[in-house]
């Protein structure tokens, strides 16, 4: 498996199956290198996009793997993928979130993610905030 930063070879396929923002936003998103792509044998299988809490915390904002590739340890290689971009960045600690009704909470916390609080949309179930520490700073 291949793991590399999303380019515009990458836009048609992220195109199809992101569902969350705008072409122009995903443009923006793969201009400013914060999309890593997950490929097998040149196809494109999973990816990982974020963003920055406060201007300043990366923030994982959605994992995305393929039916048939869940379960197989890819979500968890883009994850540490991107923790470790994140770390040679000089970050020390990075953020994503999840619902409370969703199976993600558990995957997160695997990977050694800890609850930091959560808050509430109309409408929608507990939103879980969830912080790991990448490097001692």
């Amino acid at each position: 498996m291949l793991i590399k930063y999303a380019d515009s070879d990458s836009f048609k396929w992220l195109a199809e199956v992101e569902k969350h923002i705008t072409s122009e936003t995903l443009l923006d998103k793969i201009n400013n290198r914060q999309i890593l792509i997950a490929a097998v044998e040149g196809r494109e299988i999973a990816y990982l996009r974020f963003g920055y809490f406060w201007d300043n915390i990366p923030f994982m904002n959605l994992l995305f793997v393929e039916e048939d590739y869940r379960k197989q340890g890819v979500g968890k290689r883009l994850a540490e993928y991107w923790e470790s971009e994140m770390c040679k960045l000089g970050h020390s600690l990075v953020l994503t979130s999840t619902l409370s009704n969703e199976e993600a909470q558990h995957f997160y916390r695997k990977l050694g993610y800890q609850d930091a609080g959560g808050f509430t949309l109309p409408g929608e179930a507990l939103e879980i905030i969830l912080v790991k520490v990448i490097s001692a700073g």
